[in-house]
């Protein structure tokens, strides 16, 4: 079954979001959150890093930290997401395993993946976090994530649209983590509605192939 990837938003104010995270971590199953800001000092993510870590800690869900081994290592996250190349992704294995995660994004053709692939990293992520959201995801994730899943073994994250609904689309590839950000904390109903409802969905998606001989 696909479990949800939560990327925080773009901005936080540390007065009322973790409070606002721990209600929505509560809210159903969240397998990472990945702290990925737009802008900020280092010491800025490692603060946020540091306060978040322990709230999805205690839930079971893994914090990842964006491109920062730094504030990733100093906060106690439990790995980092490197989307600025091969090299920066070697660098990060060298520091975070054997027993951290670490995340490659930054990807957007076959050969980019298999270099990946050859790696150690913990998973590919296939969209683009830079990019504004729309309702649907990016064809060209879905079409990476279509043709890696049956061919290869590390596990996929696909950036989903703002819509809910674009679930259905990733699920449909077969990846393993589905990523989302603006669809949830942005949900008219509110960020915790938003995963209880990507937890039904999920399920219900995942119902049929359970049920097959």
């Amino acid at each position: 079954m696909t479990r949800l990837y939560l990327v925080t938003p773009r901005d936080i104010d540390l007065a009322t979001f973790p409070a606002l995270l721990e209600a929505t971590l509560a809210a159903g199953d969240v397998a990472s959150l990945l702290v990925a800001l737009d802008a900020g000092s280092d010491m800025t993510r490692r603060r946020i890093a540091e306060i978040l870590a322990p709230i999805a800690q205690a839930r079971g869900v893994a914090l990842l930290v964006r491109n920062d081994t730094r504030a990733a290592g100093r906060a106690g996250a439990d790995g980092v997401h490197v989307d600025t190349g091969i090299a920066d992704l070697a660098a990060a294995l060298d520091t975070f395993h054997p027993d951290g995660i670490v995340g490659c994004g930054g990807i957007a053709t076959r050969h980019e993946a298999m270099e990946v692939g050859e790696t150690r990293a913990d998973y590919l992520f296939l969209g683009d976090l830079d990019r504004a959201e729309e309702p649907t995801p990016l064809p060209r994730a879905l079409d990476l994530a279509e043709w890696w899943v049956p061919l290869f073994e590390p596990p996929v994250v696909v950036m989903g649209g703002n819509d809910l609904a674009s679930l259905d689309e990733v699920v449909a590839t077969g990846a393993e983590f589905v990523a989302l950000r603006d669809a949830v904390w942005n949900h008219g109903e509110g960020p915790a509605a938003a995963v209880a409802a990507v937890e039904r969905r999920l399920a219900e998606l995942a119902a049929p192939a359970a049920t097959k001989p």
